[in-house]
């Protein structure tokens, strides 16, 4: 019987969880993306043609504020050794449009950084294995800057260390998230 219980919340935590099992930070709100070709459900298989460009994103509640769009994209842990993340995407900005697409109240925004959208495409890799591409949503700080000692990471968008950025930028939990899956 509480071996019954246990998977039962095994299996509701991961159902519910909108981030990879083992990504820190673990969001459970889901953050709506919708590509040209696709919506997004936590850990759908896409093809890099899919997610070339900006998504639309949003949210299934109507949110105030200013907010902060961050995707980055884990590699496996291959024979090779771990991989550091890339930033594929850092943008501030996002306010409620005002508008809905289906059941999604869409955000927007007119900026397009300080690290615009880098669409993901992952290398060949024999054997191929999943790449995650993790998309946040923060509520953004008045006055938001990349923290000094971020400033490399964001720009060169290699090794970039999300807990460490969380942190330095004073940022709370995301309010939302979602990932994909895509193989090289």
């Amino acid at each position: 019987m509480l071996l019954l219980a246990f998977l039962s919340l095994s299996l509701a935590s991961a159902v519910w969880a909108q981030t990879p099992p083992g990504f820190s930070p673990n969001v459970t709100a889901r953050l709506d993306v919708i590509f040209p070709s696709a919506t997004v459900t936590p850990g759908l298989q896409l093809q890099k043609a899919a997610v070339a460009s900006m998504p639309t994103i949003g949210t299934e509640t109507s949110l105030s504020g200013t907010y902060l769009y961050l995707m980055v994209g884990k590699p496996p842990t291959t024979t090779g050794g771990p991989r550091g993340t890339v930033l594929h995407a850092m943008i501030i900005g996002f306010k409620s449009s005002g508008s809905m697409k289906n059941t999604t109240y869409v955000l927007t925004s007119t900026d397009t950084g300080p690290s615009s959208y880098f669409g993901p495409s992952p290398p060949a890799e024999t054997p191929p294995h999943p790449h995650h591409y993790i998309e946040m949503l923060f509520e953004q700080p008045a006055n938001f800057a990349v923290p000094s000692s971020m400033k490399s990471q964001v720009s060169s968008r290699l090794n970039f260390n999300t807990t460490e950025f969380i942190s330095l930028a004073g940022l709370k939990d995301p309010v939302a998230a979602n990932y994909f899956l895509i193989t090289g």
